[in-house]
């Protein structure tokens, strides 16, 4: 059973959506692919886990003093899509990739355009960074959430942000 609460952050309000103890969500407002009210599940209690943890560890994330989330996961996908998002696990705080080298990492380089239709359906938000991921040429590309916010995650993960 989902439940889901939601939290105030620098670039908007956060949809947390858990099942089972395991973060499922974390989606923006205004996000491509946001589920629709009704997987969300019922409002959850924001001190029980994984949401206490969560907030805890994304709070830190914000104000720069947290490079690597630790929250029990639980992204529903296809296996090539959860593979995927397992690898920009992978991609170190500050860091980017491009989809070429996300690809390569997986052990599939021709499938670049899988690998960002993959990126582009994460449901995990800023957890799973696939901000971190741009166009082989260094420019930011799409991002779900909206370039301007992609830019603050990135210039924060620079210490660039504030």
């Amino acid at each position: 059973m989902h439940s889901h609460v939601v939290i105030d952050s620098p670039i908007g309000p956060l949809t947390l959506v858990a099942a089972d103890g395991r973060l499922t969500g974390l989606y923006m407002d205004a996000q491509r692919y946001r589920p629709g009210d009704e997987v969300l599940g019922s409002p959850g209690d924001e001190n029980a886990e994984p949401f206490a943890s969560a907030a805890d560890q994304l709070d830190a994330y914000f104000a720069g003093q947290l490079t690597d989330f630790d929250l029990p996961l639980a992204p529903a996908g296809t296996q090539f899509q959860r593979t995927v998002w397992a690898a920009l696990r992978q991609i170190p705080y500050g860091e980017t990739w491009s989809y070429g080298q996300l690809a390569g990492k997986i052990g599939s380089p021709a499938a670049v355009r899988a690998v960002g239709l993959a990126n582009g359906r994460n449901p995990i938000a800023v957890v799973v960074p696939c901000h971190r991921v741009i166009g082989a040429d260094g420019s930011l590309t799409g991002y779900g959430g909206g370039l301007s916010r992609k830019r603050f995650l990135l210039d924060l993960e620079a210490g660039q942000a504030g």
